[in-house]
């Protein structure tokens, strides 16, 4: 179960970001453009949605995989500003924090071969 959790964690801290983009390019074109609000209108929802579903996540994950107080709040923290969820699921996969338990992580890997 939390395998899973992990990766669909990956897959939507990946389209919250590319979700910034879209709301972020919609954005400029519709107040530094006279193209019109339809991006806004578009991504506007959908990075709603998809914010959401990274929230519920971290929430979830943070149980399962017994999360420290400050890695739940610097997941939900990296929610805000644009692109920071990649940062997090980068940060979480390298340091083990996204490995179920009994997994070894590739920092265990490359620690035993030193």
């Amino acid at each position: 179960m939390s395998r899973t959790l992990a990766r669909l964690f990956v897959v939507v801290a990946t389209l919250e970001a590319l979700s910034w983009l879209g709301l972020l390019t919609g954005m400029y074109v519709k107040y530094l453009t006279a193209a019109g609000d339809l991006g806004v209108r578009i991504f506007g929802p959908v990075h709603g949605g998809v914010f959401v579903a990274y929230v519920v996540l971290t929430l979830l994950l943070a149980r399962t995989l017994r999360w420290s107080v400050w890695t739940t709040l610097l997941a939900l923290a990296c929610s805000v500003p644009p692109f920071a969820t990649l940062l997090f699921e980068w940060w979480a996969v390298r340091t083990g924090r996204l490995s179920w338990p009994g997994a070894t992580t590739r920092r265990a890997v490359d620690e035993v071969a030193v």
